[in-house]
């Protein structure tokens, strides 16, 4: 059966105000059956052409509130056009809902994110590390800050996002913010995760990020060579705090412990292992991967050293570390004192745990990615690219013996002592 639809805009002119004007009212007919609502328009009845279905006139008036009633049309049309393509039957009823789920569901994104955001809170310690709060407080409080920029507004309907707008915000991020390329990407990763969250619910039917593209830069990890190490194991300090550090700094370097996951420990992460040596056994906090960390001679001494110290002992800490910050900032102190001209850190450890304590010395990646407790492969074979740099200087040291071999090796006649 052939599905007819009707628009008629008319007035009620029993609901006419104080004032005299009437409210108009849109009444949309479905094979006979009808729903009616109102514009929230109001016009004096002289003024109301009941055959044209509009106000009267050209004035300011008229053509306000004619170009409203010709979106609500439009509303219904579109409606009814949604229904067709999901093959649902067109009906007063269903026609009626469709129409208002669509104004009744209006979301914004600020409130959508905020609650994200609010949920991660409440799986602090147990999903998600502060850290990962902080991040995504940050993404909105910079996406706000587009959005005024940009639009002058705090807040949008999550359907007029769109590729405009996300390309937009990345250029503020960089321009504005002055952001470097894998912070600004690393933004643009968190809103769109919220913008999964909206596409996973349908509510949205498109999505904006289809069409964009970014590219994180790899970045060179910083790490200390083997003769760096060695520089700062023998070093001297006057201080028990710089020694302290150095100790707990040295500790990372060989297990590959991130800060966090080294604060975190206590003497019931040592655990007899498969070899029946003691291992470290624990769990990264930023990933929840496991890492099973055999512990080489230096980290006993580290652990032994420090076993009775009064924060160990009160409250089952197996090293009485500092703050990150503070860390970090005596760290720089060190490396100026051991003439170390990098800028040390204290992930600057776990980097080297990766490349000069075991893959320089021949560790498999595939034990070094379990030991770091990574979840793949890929992201420890980042660190098997920094050791480029050690090939190109053990062949250089090669070249060197076999230039001096070459020297007292006789090669007249095309004769030579040697294969090489």
């Amino acid at each position: 059966m052939k599905t007819t639809v009707s628009i008629l805009f008319y007035i009620k002119r029993a609901k006419a105000n104080n004032l005299g004007v009437c409210p108009i009212y849109t009444r949309v007919t479905v094979n006979a059956k009808r729903f009616e609502f109102s514009t929230n328009k109001y016009i004096s009845p002289d003024k109301w052409s009941s055959e044209g279905n509009k106000v009267k006139g050209t004035n300011e008036e008229a053509r306000t509130i004619n170009n409203h009633l010709d979106y609500l049309k439009n509303q219904v049309l579109e409606a009814e056009k949604s229904l067709f393509k999901k093959d649902i039957s067109i009906t007063s009823e269903n026609l009626k809902n469709e129409l208002f789920r669509k104004s009744e569901t209006k979301r914004m994104l600020v409130p959508i994110f905020q609650e994200h955001n609010n949920k991660i809170k409440e799986l602090i310690g147990k999903e998600y590390a502060p850290g990962t709060l902080e991040r995504y407080t940050t993404s909105l409080k910079h996406t706000i800050e587009f959005m005024q920029w940009k639009y002058n507004i705090s807040d949008i309907d999550i359907t007029k996002i769109d590729h405009a707008f996300i390309a937009d915000y990345e250029f503020w991020l960089r321009s504005i913010r002055n952001c470097a390329n894998n912070t600004a990407v690393k933004y643009i990763k968190n809103f769109n995760k919220i913008i999964k969250i909206c596409l996973a619910n349908d509510w949205l039917d498109k999505n904006p990020f289809a069409n964009y593209k970014s590219k994180v830069k790899e970045v060179e990890r910083v790490f200390l060579t083997e003769n760096e190490i060695q520089v700062l194991m023998n070093k001297e300090f006057k201080t028990e705090r710089l020694i302290l550090v150095r100790d707990i700094f040295l500790f990372s370097c060989f297990t590959g412990l991130a800060y966090i996951d080294v604060k975190n420990l206590t003497k019931s992460h040592i655990r007899i292992g498969i070899d029946g040596e003691k291992w470290i056994f624990t769990h990264r906090q930023k990933t929840e991967s496991a890492s099973k960390i055999p512990i080489l001679p230096v980290t006993q001494m580290i652990i032994d050293k420090y076993k009775n110290h009064p924060e160990c002992i009160n409250k089952d800490k197996l090293l009485p570390i500092l703050t990150n910050q503070k860390m970090n900032a005596y760290l720089k102190e060190i490396a100026d004192l051991c003439e170390i001209e990098k800028d040390l850190t204290f992930h600057i450890a776990r980097h080297t745990f990766a490349t000069t304590v075991t893959l320089t010395n021949g560790v498999p990646i595939e034990s070094v990615s379990k030991m770091l407790g990574h979840k793949n492969l890929r992201t420890t074979q980042h660190y098997a690219k920094v050791l480029d740099r050690k090939v190109s200087e053990d062949m250089a040291l090669l070249k060197d013996k076999l230039y001096s071999l070459s020297k007292s090796v006789n090669l007249q006649n095309g004769k030579s002592g040697t294969n090489y």
